[in-house]
């Protein structure tokens, strides 16, 4: 049974506590506490997964964590395995490397409605900077126009949208399936509509294209796109391209589901829960 007013933020990791640690870090300062985390592992290896728990107690954070194996790039099992494990009535995903802004949890919760989900927006960080993020000698939430001017200047950032907080309105809800712009890595949907649509279909294996499905089905259950952007930035810290053998692939897929009207997964969250294939730690 879900609760009424909890978000649930949904990351999903793979190896990379380093990053983690710093997003952990942006949601402890967030303005808006009324959240829990559950980190969704794709198979990070035992130190990683120890260094996530030891920040999370550092910093005193609600935390759960659901892993599985290592089998290969598998985004959409183990975001459907984190919303398994998850409370909240509204889930808000994040990948492991997208360190969120301190009014972060706050806007999404004014932008829900009901009958749309949320496609937030990220700010591109450079390689040097991320380097000095992950090293501790600067930090990128709660900064000033100046900083992120300076960093801009530098082509350290690739867009000032963090700066600027426009209002809601009907102006951010977008008909119609777009894929432009999806954002599986920053994104809030009403738990009811993700099992409407049986979550992520896990048939998707392999970098790229499940957060389109995700949205092309949600489309066709009746939920419309509103747009998060000059509201729910997050900086996603730079990483070496992912192998994206399977993109073509993947891709075709989500272009043929177009043509149909479906709406559930093929093999989506339903059959994760009744797999029984999760492992739960909550940790304070």
């Amino acid at each position: 049974m879900s609760t009424p007013d909890l978000v649930s933020i949904v990351i999903s990791i793979y190896n990379r506590s380093d990053a983690l640690i710093r997003v952990l870090q942006g949601l402890a300062a967030q303005d808006d506490l009324g959240f829990e985390i559950v980190i969704a592992d794709d198979g990070s290896t035992l130190p990683h997964q120890l260094a996530v728990q030891k920040a999370a107690q550092e910093l005193g954070l609600p935390l759960s964590y659901v892993w599985h194996p290592d089998v290969g790039f598998t985004l959409a099992r183990v975001r459907n395995l984190g919303v398994s494990a998850a409370r909240g009535a509204y889930l808000i995903f994040m990948d492991g490397d997208c360190v969120p802004e301190t009014d972060f949890v706050r806007r999404h919760r004014q932008l829900r409605a009901p009958g749309c989900f949320v496609n937030g927006s990220r700010v591109l960080l450079s390689a040097a900077l991320t380097e000095a993020v992950l090293a501790g000698q600067t930090q990128v939430f709660g900064q000033s126009a100046g900083y992120w001017l300076a960093r801009w200047w530098a082509k350290d950032a690739n867009k000032l949208t963090a700066l600027l907080r426009l209002p809601d309105g009907a102006w951010r809800k977008k008909p119609g399936f777009r894929w432009r712009g999806i954002r599986g890595c920053n994104m809030g949907v009403w738990r009811a509509d993700f099992e409407a649509v049986n979550g992520f279909d896990e048939s998707f294996v392999g970098w790229g294209h499940e957060d389109a499905d995700f949205v092309l089905r949600l489309h066709n259950h009746g939920v419309v796109r509103k747009n998060g952007f000059c509201a729910t930035e997050v900086y996603h810290l730079w990483h070496p391209v992912s192998s994206r053998a399977e993109e073509p692939a993947n891709a075709d897929r989500v272009r043929q589901r177009q043509q149909t009207l479906q709406v559930k997964a093929d093999i989506g969250y339903l059959e994760c829960r009744n797999h029984g294939e999760i492992l739960v730690n909550r940790w304070r």
